[in-house]
């Protein structure tokens, strides 16, 4: 950002009082930086067996607060361009985003917000509540809906703990279209190319009061079904010792499940399937 326009020191604005916000401050000063705003020339559209993309995240509430996970895979049309693929990250100590969508401008997307996140807090003295960092999401979503309708589209899941909220409901899922709409939803929800069948399973899986080996088992099973039914999604690879991405926002802030516990709870998922391949059923 100093650049050689001011032979090598911070230039005027960056002493100039503004926004809180870093992106509308790069909007105004660098616009070139920001990657979501960058659209492709007329009558090109990306071809989606070009472009990585990442399928299914999900999240649910549970006891102590809310779950967010996701599979590894990343796939170019009918290619598996990545089995490793990371796609669940902290926004900050009590917030949470995961994506499904083109992998490259997703992760840019992940770091400018949680840039976004730490600036406001820093320049106001107070962090930004979980409903204004919801609002400034989908912000940077319409930000990218040129690219989108050209083919890169970023669909990301935010959820966070809400300390102001009643108990019983401090952990909270949000949902986003590619236009930015933001809607929150209530106990579960997936998004990417498993989620119909990432949600079917948590729709007979999820219960309210659910401890944290409960909700990751319901997050693993879930992401199997998907993986079960769409060629997109990637199940635990227990050949290479790749398994989903399980993280928790409580309380106590974020905390991603140590990758022992995911290979011990979905190694343990896997040897039940041997012997009920549909998974468990819905709990009386």
């Amino acid at each position: 950002m100093t650049g050689n326009d001011h032979g090598g020191r911070l230039g005027e604005e960056f002493f100039t009082p503004g926004t809180s916000s870093f992106t509308e401050f790069l909007a105004a000063h660098r616009p070139e930086l920001l990657s979501t705003r960058r659209i492709l020339p007329d009558g090109l559209r990306a071809a989606p067996d070009q472009v990585p993309h990442g399928t299914t995240v999900l999240a649910l509430a549970y006891r102590d607060g809310v779950l967010i996970a996701g599979d590894r895979r990343a796939t170019m049309g009918n290619l598996i361009a990545q089995r490793d693929l990371e796609k669940v990250h902290p926004a900050d100590d009590h917030t949470a985003v995961a994506f499904a969508g083109t992998v490259g401008l997703a992760l840019d997307m992940v770091k400018l917000y949680q840039v976004e996140l730490a600036h406001f807090e820093k320049i106001e003295g107070v962090a930004m509540s979980l409903d204004a960092k919801a609002r400034r999401l989908a912000g940077m979503l319409r930000q990218n809906l040129g690219q989108a309708m050209q083919g890169l589209a970023v669909v990301p899941l935010l959820v966070g703990y809400d300390a102001s909220a009643p108990e019983g409901g401090r952990g909270r899922i949000f949902s986003y279209d590619v236009a930015g709409g933001l809607y929150e939803k209530r106990g579960f929800h997936a998004e990417g190319s498993g989620s119909p069948y990432a949600r079917g399973a948590l729709k007979k899986l999820f219960r309210t009061g659910m401890d944290r080996r409960e909700a990751a088992l319901a997050a693993l099973q879930a992401l199997y079904d998907a993986a079960d039914d769409d060629s997109a999604t990637g199940g635990p690879d227990i050949s290479r010792r790749i398994f989903p991405i399980v993280s928790i926002i409580t309380e106590d802030g974020f905390e991603r499940l140590p990758e022992p516990e995911t290979e011990a709870l979905s190694r343990e998922m896997v040897e039940r399937r041997s012997s009920r391949p549909d998974g468990p059923t819905a709990t009386p």
